[in-house]
């Protein structure tokens, strides 16, 4: 995904609803670390897990303690595990592999976005951003959180004092909306009411920097672009900012260190606010000027190259698509109705939004397909021009230029058994127990459904067996199998009335068809004849009352 190269009319971003998923009503949505598992939280408390590639479900997580709508889901790095929060306060911890429950903790608020700990291998430590109280580091093996904090005061020992933290009811006066995870998890960065961004080490859990944002609106969202070097912030004031990672990416506290030790002749708040000038610099501010909407669900691309938010507006599915510069490349549209949720696929130019009703829609790139350029060195001319042969291109025996030696050594060992890295993940070799697909699992027909398609075959078989006097005989004679002349015309006569209702368009015999028919049952007079014992007298009055009443079939269709 090189933006140099490509086409600046063609982006590479997605611009049409290519497919769309169904399953219950779906309210979240979240992409594993290769983007081949799409997760989905549902509103009857499930969790779906979705293979990208075949559109098909790989996996359904069912816990029976949890019937309440999910607010978020988060898949651990390796992709092995699902952090799934709903609205009845509780986190669950689910293994993908076998759809077992690991582990489950509830906690007194409940939680609008919880994160996995990106670090850890087998993932224990969960960051939940509850509605109306701080965010909390919480054990999901042992249930014992950790409230981080949420502002400074002027003394700048990084935690306020008891009497300055909570109002009269034990709230906190400055309610976080939203918390995330450096890339290596050992730092945290908490947005609050002040809308100031804070640095907080993992470790020790204190405040190592500030970052105050102008005009200081509440910060709704918070999150990195997926190499660490962004960092995009969602506030009230309808503005989306992204700022510039200038720390370490490897070792984030030692960085931080680094930027605490050249600001040593600075004293509490202040000297928060120098070390956060130092850790974030905003880069660039994203909103619609003319119309003021509020943004919800901003993210980065896969390449972190474009920046996503979608509108907040009742009844509106628009997405707003940016570069890095500022600029907006593209607007997209919707059906008409809200947006809940936005991910953006990890790796291939697709997103996917989940809509009000719980529909999921798979947003791809339009591409135009050009049949005409079949060889590489051929060339599409847009009007005829006047070709020139060369001199010797219809010779018998053209000079042949000689075949350059190469320079490869086919002597040489061919390895294929090492796997090389993929440029597009910078620390794919800590991947490789990852999980990329689930087996599938075929669905079995419903017994009720197999049940019904059974007793309808054999109502119709009992139906074939049983009717006119003129089918018994058939079936007397040896021909139970073989409907009556009669039989056939009445129901194709039946047929034609029933389709007649359920169709738009009815199709009626001419004028003249109806004549000739008419004159031919003139000449054919209708005769009672009696049927005698014999099977061949039995098949040739068949016959000729069918022949004989033509007559009445043509003043049916009348």
């Amino acid at each position: 995904m090189n933006v140099s190269i490509i086409d600046p009319l063609q982006g590479d971003f997605p611009e049409v609803i290519e497919e769309y998923l169904e399953h219950g009503c779906m309210k979240c949505i979240a992409f594993n670390r290769r983007g081949t598992l799409l997760a989905a939280g549902c509103a009857n408390g499930t969790c779906v897990i979705w293979d990208f590639e075949t559109r098909g479900i790989a996996k359904e997580l069912r816990d029976k303690d949890c019937t309440h709508p999910i607010t978020s889901v988060c898949w651990s790095k390796h992709g092995r595990h699902i952090l799934v929060s709903a609205t009845d306060r509780s986190l669950t911890l689910w293994n993908v592999v076998n759809g077992e429950k690991i582990a489950r903790v509830t906690l007194q608020h409940v939680t609008l976005h919880a994160y996995l700990h990106p670090g850890s291998c087998s993932p224990s430590v969960s960051l939940a951003c509850p509605i109306a109280s701080a965010p909390v580091l919480v054990d999901l093996i042992t249930g014992s959180t950790t409230v981080l904090p949420v502002s400074v005061c002027d003394t700048g020992n990084g935690v306020p004092p008891q009497s300055r933290n909570k109002f009269s009811d034990g709230s906190p006066p400055f309610t976080p909306t939203a918390a995330c995870f450096n890339k290596h998890g050992d730092l945290i960065y908490v947005g609050n009411s002040k809308g100031e961004i804070l640095i907080i080490d993992y470790k020790s859990n204190q405040v190592c920097g500030v970052v105050p944002t102008s005009g200081g609106a509440v910060i709704k969202n918070i999150l990195f672009s997926r190499n660490g070097q962004f960092l995009l912030t969602n506030s009230n004031d309808r503005t989306i900012r992204m700022y510039d990672n200038l720390l370490s990416q490897k070792d984030g506290p030692r960085s931080l260190d680094e930027v605490s030790s050249s600001c040593d002749g600075l004293e509490g708040i202040e000297k928060l606010k120098a070390i956060g000038s130092n850790c974030l610099v905003l880069s660039r501010e994203f909103q619609d000027a003319i119309n003021k909407i509020q943004w919800k669900a901003p993210c980065f691309s896969g390449d972190g190259e474009w920046v996503v938010g979608a509108s907040g507006s009742k009844g509106e599915h628009k997405i707003y698509i940016w570069d890095r510069a500022g600029h907006l490349v593209k607007i997209l549209e919707g059906p008409k109705e809200a947006l809940t949720d936005l991910a953006w696929h990890p790796v291939r130019p697709f997103m996917v939004s989940v809509n009000l009703s719980g529909a999921v829609y798979i947003w791809a790139k339009d591409y135009t397909e050009n049949w005409s350029a079949f060889a590489p060195d051929f060339k599409e001319l847009e009007e005829n021009e006047e070709y020139v042969e060369r001199e010797d291109e219809f010779d018998l025996v053209p000079d042949i230029e000689k075949v350059k030696e190469s320079d490869i050594n086919e002597d040489e060992e061919v390895d294929i058994l090492t796997v090389e890295k993929d440029s597009s993940f910078s620390d794919s070799d800590m991947s490789e127990d990852e999980l990329r697909f689930l087996p599938a699992i075929p669905c079995p027909d419903e017994p009720e459904q197999q049940d019904k398609y059974v007793g309808s075959s054999l109502k119709l078989v009992d139906s074939n067996h049983s009717g006119s006097p003129l089918s018994e005989e058939a079936g007397q004679n040896g021909l139970a199998n073989e409907s009556s002349p009669i039989e056939v015309v009445g129901n194709s006569l039946g047929d034609d009335t029933d389709a007649g209702t359920s169709s738009k368009r009815k199709r009626k015999p001419s004028e003249k068809g109806l004549e000739l028919q008419a004159e031919k049952g003139r000449k054919q007079p209708i005769k009672k004849i009696k049927s005698s014992s014999s099977k061949s007298s039995k098949s040739k009055n068949r016959t000729i009352e069918v022949l004989e009443t033509s007559d009445d079939v043509i003043e049916v269709l009348q």
